[in-house]
Formats: structure tokens, C-alpha cells, sequence
């Protein structure tokens, strides 16, 4: 169990998740303006350049940190013993100030109130499944990469997210950090501050799930 450089690692755990959520607000933002109401362009916009800027993001920060800018994906490793504990506590507040910062900085490049409370609902079993399937997706596309294909790690999981923008009735934040911060915009990519709650759980459900399933299919001492 290897410890990162850690003011390096939380620095590029910021980093990563402000320009991330940068991009998915932002993109947000540029879909709809573009769009002209035709959410499906609007979503795809947003689609692709989220999963471009993840598979950028991945590949320079992946070095420094491991890449997570993820809560859910940070408490995995931890649970298996390949994230020191230390550094777990050090990532979790990191990630949540970096996406935040992230939503800031989108609202600013588009001339928009820095603050916003969302009124977009999403809510419901069928939203909370989607969340369960893209984070265990997202659990087995981390687990099943590092095991049979180290170097295709960034691009498995871009792929990953990309589709499950279009396949998951919630679009798949996947991210309990990402649903925190998206709470703070009214935009295309907002969700309502009563609905963190329902998506964090089923976040964290679809952690456990995608975790454990990961282990078995691929058990530690096969990875290369």
C-alpha cells in the first residue's frame, strides 16, 4: 500500500474535480444554449465533452493521485486496502471543495449567479436504480481495467460514463461529490437539493455492489 505525494495528490484531486465539474456544467450550459430546446443535442453536447474531459483529466492527474475526484471511488481503494487511510480522509473534503469550486467556475464563464439552488427534480426508483447501475458500472470499469488492461483505464472509464448518459434514467452522476456540487445550478445539469440524499445512497449501494462484484471477477493476486 503505496501513499502518494500528498500535497501533490489533493492538489490534483482538486484540480481534477473543478475542471471537471467545470465541464459538466459548462457543457451543460452550452448544450442548452445551442440546442434551442431539443434536449437529446443538449444531453449528447454534454455527453461528449464530459467523457473527453474525463479521459484528459484521467491521463495527466492519474499519475499524481490515482485519479479519483470521486468520494465513492476513493472509499473502494480504501476498502481494499490500496488507499491509506490518511489519504482518504484527506481526499473526501478535497474532492467535494474541488467540484464545488468547479460549479463556481462555470458560472462565472457564463455570466450567471455564482450561487443557484436547483429546481431540477430527480427523484424516484427508477432514477435511484440508474444511479445504482452506473456506479457499479463505473466500480467494475475502475476494477476490471486495472486487473486485465492497466493502460486502457482513463479511456474504459470515459467510455463508461459517456454511455451512461444515455442509457441510465439518471444520467449517471455516479459521484456523490458531482451530486453535491450540481445541487448548487439551476442549469441543465442541476439536481434539487432534496434529492441529493436518494442519489448519494444509491450511489453508495452501487459502490458496495460494483466492489464486491470487482473482487470476485477479478481477485487481487490476479491483477497484473
Amino acid at each position: 500500500m503505496r501513499e502518494p505525494h500528498l500535497p501533490r495528490a489533493l492538489a490534483a484531486e482538486f484540480i481534477g474535480s473543478a475542471l471537471l465539474l467545470a465541464i459538466v456544467v459548462g457543457s451543460g450550459i452550452m448544450g442548452e444554449q445551442l440546442a434551442a430546446g431539443n434536449t437529446a443535442v443538449a444531453l449528447l453536447l454534454n455527453a461528449i465533452a464530459t467523457g473527453a474531459g474525463l479521459l484528459v483529466l484521467i491521463v495527466l492527474l492519474g499519475p499524481l493521485s490515482g485519479a479519483h475526484f470521486n468520494p465513492a471511488v476513493s472509499l473502494l481503494f480504501a476498502a481494499r486496502g490500496e488507499l491509506p487511510p490518511r489519504t482518504l480522509l484527506a481526499y473526501l473534503p478535497v474532492q467535494l471543495a474541488g467540484t464545488i469550486a468547479g460549479v463556481l467556475l462555470a458560472h462565472a464563464m457564463f455570466d450567471l449567479p455564482l450561487i443557484q439552488h436547483s429546481q431540477h427534480l430527480r427523484h424516484g426508483p427508477g432514477q435511484w436504480t440508474g444511479e445504482i447501475v452506473a456506479t457499479a458500472g463505473l466500480m467494475l470499469s475502475i476494477l476490471g481495467a486495472l486487473a486485465t488492461r492497466p493502460t486502457w483505464t482513463p479511456l474504459l472509464v470515459a467510455a463508461w460514463i459517456v454511455a451512461g448518459y444515455a442509457f441510465t434514467s439518471s444520467t449517471s452522476f455516479a459521484n456523490p461529490a458531482v451530486t453535491v456540487a450540481r445541487s448548487l445550478t439551476d442549469t441543465f445539469a442541476g439536481i434539487a437539493p432534496a434529492d441529493v440524499g436518494g442519489f448519494v445512497l444509491a450511489q453508495l449501494a452501487g459502490m458496495t455492489i460494483g466492489g464486491l462484484l470487482g473482487g470476485w471477477l477479478w481477485p487481487s493476486e490476479s491483477r497484473n
